[in-house]
């Protein structure tokens, strides 16, 4: 087959252990197609920034587009590693996915939102509840995310933070980035009755109902967001795995609903709460865990060999634990699910190819 006749497509793709199939057209992004076709592939950026869906290649040829080394190294790539997001198939591909679900993803649809209130919980956190058209519920899975597509054509991703029976409204929670072209909106400008447009629902983020097994909900910043949906998911399902939530900020202000952790964990006997700070200053009074909140988890739980563990926040969090939680702690790499928040600098730098 020479080149011209292996980029024709469309190509199959086959996803193992699942055996899912779906097709892939030449020059679209793997992870498109999955999206597009209803598969749940794991995946968070879509941007090769962060590697949440790094999957195995068994079979067949791709080719990628540029991504940044530290979602996919050289390495990786040459050991047959791929990034749906980022990769193009050449011929029909065999990968292999460990978390696809066999349940159809929820259809993607874009909507206006109504800015309903703003509520700052933080000096840089602002709780944002939006109204969503009443007569056509947007239906997604607690953890999931959607993308506010901005006047020039840009997106940013917020995961929603209620659990979809609370809707039809939705909550976000934006952390300002100073100089950030939709935050400096959100922190100034922004007003209660603005007309948004958003699309979703994005994001393999979500409670795995089909394990019994107890579970670690690790959260940094506003990563607590999606981690809120599930425990509120949790609740109205009467779900009683054990979980434990660790949530860490920098400083004790950073927790910035942890009166309302503490008002589910009474209410939740399989819930506890270990809130960890990193940088407490003297006037806080900071009693509680310190140092970095991943690593406290290991403290406590040497051994997540029976664990899943459902993680949230900042990239350098969600990749430590995922690399120390498996090398360290036996935990099997398919039980980690993550979200990790790129910001839109974390994407434009070291671009490789």
């Amino acid at each position: 087959m020479t080149s011209a006749e292996a980029a024709a497509g469309p190509f199959q793709v086959t996803v193992q252990p699942s055996g899912r199939t779906f097709s892939a057209d030449a020059g679209e992004p793997l992870l498109t197609a999955a999206i597009r076709q209803g598969i749940g592939m794991p995946y968070g950026c879509k941007d090769g920034a962060c590697g949440s869906c790094k999957c195995r290649k068994l079979e067949g040829e791709v080719t990628h587009r540029a991504h940044q080394s530290k979602a996919l190294s050289a390495e990786e790539e040459a050991a047959g590693y791929v990034l749906t997001c980022s990769a193009f198939a050449l011929t029909d591909v065999v990968l292999e996915s460990r978390q696809v679900t066999d349940e159809s993803a929820f259809p993607i649809r874009k909507m206006p939102s109504r800015v309903i209130s703003l509520e700052k919980r933080s000096h840089d956190v602002m709780v944002v509840k939006l109204q969503l058209p009443a007569n056509d519920a947007l239906r997604y899975h607690a953890g999931q995310y959607v993308e506010f597509i901005l006047r020039d054509g840009s997106r940013r991703s917020y995961s929603m933070a209620n659990a979809p029976h609370t809707g039809p409204g939705v909550e976000l929670h934006i952390r300002h980035m100073p100089g950030g072209k939709f935050t400096d909106h959100v922190f100034g400008a922004m007003k209660e009755k603005e007309i948004l447009r958003v699309e979703g629902p994005y994001g393999s983020f979500f409670l795995r109902e089909d394990s019994a097994k107890p579970m670690i909900l690790l959260a940094s910043g506003t990563g607590f967001a999606p981690i809120k949906a599930v425990i509120e998911h949790m609740q109205h399902k009467g779900i009683t795995r054990p979980a434990t939530l660790y949530w860490g900020g920098r400083r004790p202000d950073d927790l910035y609903l942890d009166d309302w952790v503490k008002a589910r964990c009474a209410e939740m006997p399989n819930l506890a709460y270990v809130p960890v700070v990193s940088n407490a200053l003297p006037e806080d009074n900071w009693t509680g865990r310190t140092g970095f909140v991943h690593k406290a988890v290991m403290e406590d739980f040497p051994d997540l060999s029976g664990h899943q563990v459902y993680a949230c926040g900042a990239p350098i969090v969600v990749d430590s634990a995922r690399a120390e939680y498996s090398a360290d702690c036996r935990l099997p790499p398919e039980e980690f699910f993550a979200d990790a928040f790129t910001t839109e600098a974390d994407k434009h730098k070291d671009a490789g190819s």
